[in-house]
């Protein structure tokens, strides 16, 4: 299985980058992780919704570029559907039962993700009601990935 995780902005924080780094790390055996980040477009301090639009927009094509044809595309959207751990695991298992190697992830910036990065996803998943910084996402999505690989490696990780 391979995994595609595609960011808006620049992950700065050293701890956080670690913690992507001994997860990366662990699933070298089951598969490759490759982050991909774009560049997030500033935002005006006191900006109109059609300016945030516009930030969104100009993101989401950095996005779309990014995303390969084929694969199974995650869109991390607050508003989309929450799912267990063992949920995650199923839907890596059904994406190799079906020939799907690659699953790709999209995270967005401060501002969320365009109309068109949401249309473009098979599935919209949210973590949680919470809000977290995007960078700790990373992080928690990476653990979630090596999460529902135990999972479907009956290892006992997940207990």
């Amino acid at each position: 299985m391979n995994i595609l995780i595609i960011a808006v902005g620049k992950c700065k924080e050293a701890f956080i980058n670690e913690g992507i780094a001994e997860y990366r790390k662990r699933l070298t055996k089951q598969g490759s992780v490759e982050i991909v980040e774009v560049k997030d477009e500033k935002t005006p301090e006191q900006a109109s919704e059609k300016e945030k639009e516009q930030v969104k927009e100009t993101e989401g094509a950095r996005i779309l570029k990014k995303v390969p044809e084929r694969g199974y595309v995650i869109a991390l959207e607050p508003e989309g559907r929450m799912i267990s751990s063992e949920q995650l695991a199923a839907t890596f298992h059904e994406s190799a039962v079906q020939g799907t190697s690659t699953i790709i992830f999209v995270i967005g910036g401060s501002l969320g993700l365009s109309e068109e990065v949401l249309k473009r996803a098979d599935f919209k998943w949210s973590f949680s009601k919470l809000t977290f910084p995007h960078q700790l996402i990373r992080l928690m999505l990476t653990e979630q990935i090596y999460r529902a690989v135990q999972i479907n490696a009956g290892s006992p990780y997940h207990k």
